[in-house]
C-alpha cells in the first residue's frame, strides 16, 4: 500500500517544500531577451535545453541555460516539476556528464534578479525564474505549471 501512495506523497512534499517564504508559490518562467525571434516554447525544447540536450531555439541561434544555483526553491520546483527528479538526481546526472565530457551544465547565478539580468543582458541566454520579477527587457516562453501558457 505504502508503494502505491508513493508517488502522491512525494507531490505533496515537493509542494509543502515549494511553498515557503521566500519563493510564496508564485509561478515560475521560462524567458528570453525580448529580442529573440522565439514566442513560445515546448516543455520538451525546455527539457532537453537544460538538460545539456540542446543548445539552440527553433529560431536557430543559440540557448545558453542560465538557473540560480544549489538547492533554491526555485531550483527546486523548476526539475521537481518539469522532471519529477529531486536536486540530488539532477546533481547526479550533471556530475556523469560532465565526467565524460559531453556537455556542461546551466551557468548558476545566486538569485532570479541575476537571472533577469544575464537574459536581458545576452541574447543567447535562456533562464527561469518567479513571475514577479519580470519586466519588458524579457519575455516568457514557457510557463509552469503548463497550464500557465496556452
Amino acid at each position: 500500500m505504502l508503494a502505491n501512495s508513493y508517488p502522491f506523497l512525494r507531490c505533496f512534499l515537493l509542494a509543502v517544500l515549494i511553498c515557503q517564504p521566500g519563493l510564496a508559490c508564485a509561478e515560475l518562467v521560462v524567458i528570453v531577451n525580448a529580442d529573440r525571434n522565439v514566442e513560445r516554447i515546448s516543455r520538451e525544447e525546455v527539457v532537453n535545453i537544460f538538460m545539456g540536450r540542446y543548445r539552440k531555439l527553433a529560431d536557430g541561434n543559440a540557448a545558453l541555460p542560465l538557473e540560480v544555483k544549489g538547492n533554491a526553491p526555485e531550483r527546486r520546483y523548476f526539475y521537481g516539476i518539469l522532471l519529477n527528479k529531486s536536486l540530488a538526481e539532477i546533481n547526479a546526472y550533471w556530475a556523469r556528464l560532465v565526467f565524460s565530457g559531453k556537455t556542461s551544465p546551466p551557468v548558476s547565478v545566486v538569485s532570479g534578479g541575476e537571472v533577469l539580468e544575464g537574459v536581458a543582458g545576452d541574447p543567447a541566454m535562456i533562464g527561469y525564474l518567479d513571475s514577479s520579477l519580470l519586466d519588458g527587457r524579457v519575455k516568457v516562453v514557457y510557463a509552469l505549471p503548463e497550464a500557465g501558457l496556452p
